[in-house]
């Protein structure tokens, strides 16, 4: 019976070093996207358009136009998150909007044409 409760225990010890040394598979990164826009509408939308699954955290600056997102990366490729923000009418550094979807933006945020407001 002590034989038992010492290879029990060598067990549970053997088990905790194990898990404690096994590789977090969690990768989180945060990278630097430079991102045109020109207002706090734009801001919004951006933000709110990398609300999903697997971003932490998507902070756009609308004077530096750079956005800073903090992410899975082994859940999510980086040129995801550009065509996120391209999808919602927004060139990134990597990845240009279609047409179609800067066209929708409302004209306040037409970067390409110069606009700037002051939402």
């Amino acid at each position: 019976m002590k034989n038992k409760i010492k290879i029990i225990g060598m067990l549970a010890i053997l088990m905790a070093c194990v898990s404690f040394n096994m590789p977090n598979k969690r990768k989180i990164v945060t990278t630097t996207i430079k991102v045109e826009g020109s207002c706090g509408m734009c801001k919004d939308r951006i933000e709110e358009a990398l609300d999903v699954k697997y971003i932490c955290k998507a902070i756009w600056n609308v004077d530096s136009e750079n956005l800073v997102v903090k992410y899975r990366a082994d859940k999510m490729d980086e040129i995801q998150i550009h065509n996120i923000v391209a999808g919602v009418g927004h060139d990134t550094d990597k990845v240009k909007a279609t047409d179609k979807s800067y066209a929708n933006l409302p004209g306040c945020c037409r970067y390409r044409e110069g606009a700037k407001c002051g939402h």
